[in-house]
């Protein structure tokens, strides 16, 4: 008898995955999560969202885009931190850069269109998820670099929403905490 997919109880497990290797997602799945992440909630059509894929040896390249950004806020940045700037990319097989891309538009503000690319790079990881690969949505200071983002090509009009980093689970997940919703929710 096959085993019958359950939702909620995929949702209510999710958790990030920071420890990843290789195998990562072949193009046809990493086609299935784009897919996913652009039904995202989306106002007016706008497409809010750009993706940059990172892969093989483009991570070492990203690296050094990333050593760069260190050094524009941090000129003394010591040898130890530009060597993590360097190697954050080598953390997982695959990168998604997830930009938020605005359009001017007379009913959809620009902080709306940044929450549809969030929502674009979490369905990212869900996707990635249900296709049983681990994913860890990370940002800090370099998500900040207007100078990164056109250094990947994007433009003045988009940002940096998330580095989505997706690969094969090399670690066991941590247990998942007991949350009680009554600590996050009232009735109104």
């Amino acid at each position: 008898m096959a085993t019958v997919f359950n939702g909620l109880s995929f949702l209510q497990q999710r958790n990030s995955m920071p420890r990843l290797r290789g195998p990562g997602p072949d193009a046809a799945e990493l086609e299935e999560m784009l897919q996913c992440a652009m039904r995202s909630p989306d106002h007016a059509r706008l497409r809010p969202w750009r993706f940059v894929s990172i892969q093989g040896d483009r991570r070492q390249a990203f690296g050094e885009l990333l050593r760069d950004s260190l050094l524009r806020r941090d000129p003394d940045a010591d040898q130890g931190a530009q060597e993590k700037a360097l190697n954050a990319p080598l953390r997982a097989p695959l990168l998604l850069t997830v930009l938020a891309s605005f359009t001017e538009h007379p009913k959809v503000p620009t902080w709306e269109q940044r929450l549809s690319a969030g929502c674009a790079a979490f369905s990212l990881i869900l996707a990635a998820e249900a296709l049983d690969y681990g994913a860890v949505w990370r940002t800090g200071a370099f998500a900040e670099d207007q100078q990164l983002v056109r250094d990947m090509g994007g433009a003045d009009h988009e940002e940096i929403v998330g580095f989505v980093y997706i690969g094969t689970r090399d670690c066991t997940p941590k247990a998942v905490p007991t949350m009680v919703s009554d600590d996050f929710h009232r009735a109104w």
